[in-house]
């Protein structure tokens, strides 16, 4: 493979054209006509100048933030979502809950191919309870394993509890009220869930939403409605599969009058309120005492159920950070690795596509010998004296505010040391490739370095300039580990790592998005789930950009990026 270029195989489909765009946004948030008629419908909105109430029950309210313009579903104060403390499922319990009412028969294939991985957790949550242990073929975990299927809510639950499983890593605290359906009946998770079913149901048939468990999202008219509103529920949704099997007392609180057979086990949907039970939920948070043991310490006695193929054709993903053993997925065609793949001086011969290098990638390249003398370290001398090269071989942590802006000659050493570990990959530090007709301009920003901002965004800026060059046509992703900055960056305002300083400061920057075909970003680094989301649409220069972020886990391998150059291209 030549430096900066990708010739593909002569078998591949022609190449992708996209043309410049130009997309006009609207210069404020106000929004639609019947949103507008919805807010206006709550008096109390007069007073609120951010957060408008659209819709609300008695339990949750769908509130639309002016800002940002978008919409969130949240619970009135009064409902507890579980009594287990510091419960961090909800997400993906309520994601779960969706699946359900649209797939009943999906959530139950998954269920059962984490039969295994349930059958442990069972085992593990029964001596919890009764302190003795039981093998995984007992008789007490069967019927624990049959009463998560006879029992819905539950069964949503433990499909929820496997996604986090699989994107963040084994559980461990709690496990009995998590798995077991006589301790679960006490966590008051199964009235919560009754009453956010109701809710996103009414919510869905009162107004044009696509609700997907996390996100709730207005469906304007327009060609991207069909893409929305397979992602979630909305008013065109069936879920007569799903109401036919939930138990009776749901059922009624979703106003459907269809008859069911008894269930298996009588359902406690009673919501837990903090009115009622406030005071003895406080004291339990406050005496818990913690016994958690790390994913990464509890990840070896699970059996990873997902397949390891991806068949992207262009496929993004960061941030594997591999301790051991060869890379965790396969993929066949082009790779877009935005940095921290390896841990563990990770080769890989087979895999193809582009390379960033991100923070860890600094370290890893590095010789895992503590002997200075040895001849391993002599391409590493000139950087001794460094402060923040001393601080990177003994406390990395305490280095990355320290680095050098990504033009210093220390990551082309780094680039060299990655570089044949990955042979058929090309490391692209502060360098372009085009390939399909796009191309992937890849600038060296193993951390934000906010505190530098100014330093750092002319360097994005010099280096920009000299890689977009003067061909102002050909469609452009921009791609580092760390995001360039806020404005083009999935990190939400909610997460600790959210720095409100780290915007756009440089005006020469997105000037130069605006004259060029910059179409999108890509980023790694921020550890944002892949249920959270890994792509959204932004604006910026005037015009509608995509930006990715692709953290890997079991349950993503990576993110196909042929679905938005396809959407890009038809939107030219």
């Amino acid at each position: 493979m030549n430096r900066g270029v990708f010739v593909k195989p002569k078998d591949e489909k022609k190449e992708l054209v996209i043309k410049k765009q130009t997309i006009p946004l609207p210069l404020n948030g106000t929004p639609s006509p019947m949103l507008a008629e919805r807010i206006a419908g709550y008096p109390e909105n007069r007073r609120r100048p951010v957060n408008k109430t659209v819709f609300r029950n008695e339990y949750f309210q769908l509130t639309y933030d002016t800002r940002k313009r978008s919409m969130a579903i949240s619970s009135r104060g009064d409902l507890v979502y579980s009594a287990i403390p510091y419960d961090t499922a909800r997400n993906y319990i309520q994601r779960a809950s969706i699946q359900y009412l649209l797939h009943p028969e999906g959530i139950r294939r998954y269920i059962e191919l984490h039969q295994s991985t349930i059958e442990k957790y069972l085992t593990l949550s029964i001596f919890q309870v009764t302190g003795n242990r039981v093998s995984e073929t007992s008789f007490e975990v069967k019927q624990a394993y049959k009463a998560i299927l006879q029992n819905p809510l539950l069964e949503i639950q433990v499909a929820g509890r496997l996604m986090q499983h699989d994107e963040t890593g084994p559980l461990s605290a709690n496990l009995a009220g998590k798995f077991l359906f006589s301790e679960n009946a006490k966590t008051g998770i199964a009235g919560y869930l009754s009453e956010y079913l109701k809710f996103v149901v009414q919510a869905a048939n009162s107004l044009p939403l696509m609700i997907d468990g996390k996100e709730v999202q207005f469906l304007e008219t327009g060609e991207e409605n069909q893409q929305l509103i397979d992602q979630g529920l909305t008013i065109h949704s069936d879920i007569d599969s799903a109401l036919s099997l939930l138990p009776q007392e749901v059922k009624q609180g979703l106003e459907n009058a269809l008859v069911v057979a008894d269930s298996a086990s009588v359902v406690n949907t009673q919501p837990l309120l903090r009115s009622e039970y406030g005071e003895e939920l406080a004291r339990t948070r406050e005496n818990y005492i913690a016994h958690s043991v790390p994913p990464d310490e509890a990840e070896k006695y699970f059996t990873n159920v997902h397949s390891t193929e991806n068949r992207n054709l262009i496929n993004v993903v960061s941030d594997a950070h591999v301790k051991e053993g060869p890379l965790p997925f396969t993929n066949r065609h082009f790779n877009i690795m935005a940095g921290d793949m390896s841990d563990s001086h990770l080769t890989e011969e087979e895999i193809k596509g582009i390379y960033l290098l991100g923070n860890h990638d600094l370290t890893d390249a590095l010789p895992e010998t503590t002997d200075f003398t040895d001849a391993k370290w002599q391409k590493w001398e000139p950087f001794f004296n460094y402060e923040w090269f001393k601080e990177l071989h003994r406390e990395p942590d305490e280095a990355w505010y320290l680095l050098p802006t990504g033009d210093h000659d220390f990551y082309e050493a780094v680039k060299s040391e990655i570089a044949p570990r990955f042979p058929k990959m090309t490391v692209l530090n502060n360098e372009s490739l085009v390939y399909e007709g796009v191309r992937y301009i890849g600038l060296t920003l193993p951390v934000a370095l906010v505190q530098r901002k100014k330093e750092q965004q002319r360097f994005i800026l010099r280096t920009l300039k000299n890689l977009l060059d003067t061909d102002k046509e050909t469609p452009t992703v921009i791609v580092s580990h760390a995001p360039l900055f806020n404005e083009l960056s999935l990190l939400p305002e909610t997460s600790d790592a959210y720095n409100k300083e780290n915007t756009c400061g440089e005006p020469e920057i997105e000037k130069l998005f605006a004259q060029y075909n910059i179409i999108g970003a890509i980023h790694g680094h921020h550890h944002i789930p892949a249920s959270s989301r890994r792509f959204k649409k932004t604006a910026f220069a005037g015009k509608r950009l995509f930006v990715v972020c692709s953290i890997y886990s079991k349950v993503n391998k990576g993110f196909e990026l042929m679905s938005l150059l396809h959407e890009t291209e038809m939107n030219k």
